[in-house]
């Protein structure tokens, strides 16, 4: 697993600086998971567990931190990241609760319909393995590309058995890709980065995942050694409550969903 060049996490205490034993170390990418941590905290406050949100610019810090026992949960990837960050770091982190779905789609500054995507041109990729093979799979859905039988999520760009269109392929850092928009043609940028970068899904993205699609939806992950711990299931309660719940709604409209019932 590729990791990019990774800023110093910035430490946010929204809930307070005085340490205690009930304090949990909760880690998030910057953009929606933070604000939504954050908001979860919030709730977990008003019933005695202080979180302290800690924020990250990468996807592979923030699971080497929780391994490293430095956090207590993260809250960011999908559970087919999870599962090869395991397998790649020989960890066992485990998922512990549904967060939000948030779909990938195409963005980009000229085209706005898979029709209009012309021979010749340029995707933006992210890099890491399971969100290029889930890019990959989002450009074959969209007719553009075959992949070889069987790779499903694992996909590369070496698995591309047909390219009608002859679509080239840069494979960036998934922080990257929004300001690539300068560069090439078209990016598949998960939500995360879209939303924090200030890109419009309405307006400047076509083309996306499926809501129910496993990679759309964003997990809470722990160890596996304290998975049972009471204030981490506290906070999984916090994160899938009613205020954190409609704060999502209000604050993302549509972009990004709850994924608890």
């Amino acid at each position: 697993m590729a990791a990019a060049a990774i800023a110093a996490p910035i430490l946010l205490t929204g809930c307070g600086d005085k340490k205690s034993s009930s304090e949990l170390k909760v880690g998030a990418t910057a953009g929606p998971h933070a604000e939504n941590v954050q908001k979860a905290a919030e709730v977990a406050k008003a019933q005695g567990l202080n979180v302290k949100l800690v924020e990250f610019t990468d996807y592979v810090t923030p699971n080497k931190s929780l391994d490293e026992g430095a956090l207590d949960v993260v809250v960011y990837q999908h559970e087919p990241f999870l599962n090869n960050f395991n397998k790649q770091q020989k960890t066992k982190l485990k998922k512990i609760g549904d967060a939000v779905v948030q779909p990938m789609g195409f963005y980009s500054k000229n085209i706005h319909d898979v029709k209009d995507i012309p021979e010749g041109a340029t995707f933006a990729i992210p890099n890491d393995p399971s969100n290029e093979g889930r890019a990959l799979l989002l450009i074959e859905n969209a007719g553009l590309i075959k992949i070889k039988d069987g790779v499903g999520g694992n996909a590369t760009v070496a698995d591309i058995v047909s390219n009608p269109k002859k679509l080239k392929f840069k494979e960036l850092e998934a922080a990257q890709l929004p300001r690539s928009l300068s560069d090439v043609d078209i990016a598949t940028i998960p939500m995360n980065y879209v939303i924090s970068s200030g890109l419009s899904p309405k307006k400047d993205g076509f083309f996306f995942e499926s809501k129910d699609a496993p990679f759309a939806l964003i997990i809470i992950a722990s160890r596996e050694n304290n998975a049972n711990d009471p204030r981490v299931q506290q906070f999984v309660k916090a994160f899938q409550s009613e205020p954190v719940k409609q704060f999502i709604i209000e604050k993302f409209q549509g972009s990004v969903l709850p994924a608890w019932q």
